[in-house]
């Protein structure tokens, strides 16, 4: 079953999808997907994995900036993995081919290969995802392109996950159910 977790920045959506994980498996792998460009970024992932390691062995923590597909793949058949976060997963996808002709198709097919994995997973799988939608139009044509790809991604992967929730200071409140689909 797969479970995609929205919300806004600091919407408590990553402490809901930890404690949701947690409840549907004592344990689980957690797959970070951020990487350290400053140090600033470099503090905040040592945060996270110190948080991780105090939780008493819960988690078993990969780190994977890119390729995700590959490692849901590898994972399907595991009782439970935390996926947080796919815009940063698309960022880096994103960055990784800056300056390419094709890099919007490029970013596209990894969308569509991250699509593939989370419908085939064998397991409990939630992803943490930012809803990028709510706000202004980006000034600049890489931050349109990046909200553009964000919301088709978060659409495509709504449709594969079983429940959706939307986190609001703190409050998630369930968009899609399993009932939904019966």
């Amino acid at each position: 079953m797969s479970i995609l977790v929205t919300g806004g920045a600091r919407s408590g959506k990553s402490s809901f999808a930890e404690r949701l994980t947690l409840s549907l498996a004592g344990q689980a792998f957690y797959v970070a997907t951020g990487q350290a460009f400053d140090e600033e970024m470099k503090a905040r992932i040592a945060l996270h994995r110190q948080q991780r390691e105090e939780s008493g062995g819960q988690w078993e923590t990969l780190e994977e900036p890119l390729d995700l597909p590959a490692l849901l793949e590898r994972l399907s058949g595991v009782k439970a993995v935390l996926v947080d976060c796919l815009t940063l997963w698309l960022s880096n996808v994103l960055l990784a081919v800056e300056g390419q002709a094709d890099r919007q198709e490029r970013v596209e097919q990894e969308i569509a290969r991250l699509e593939h994995s989370v419908a085939s997973f064998q397991g409990t799988l939630v992803l943490v995802t930012n809803e990028v939608g709510d706000g202004i139009v980006p000034e600049y044509a890489l931050g349109r392109l990046y909200r553009d790809l964000a919301g088709r991604m978060n659409a495509l992967l709504a449709r594969q996950c079983r429940q959706v929730f939307l986190v609001t200071a703190g409050i998630p409140v369930e968009l899609k159910s399993r009932e939904y689909l019966l």
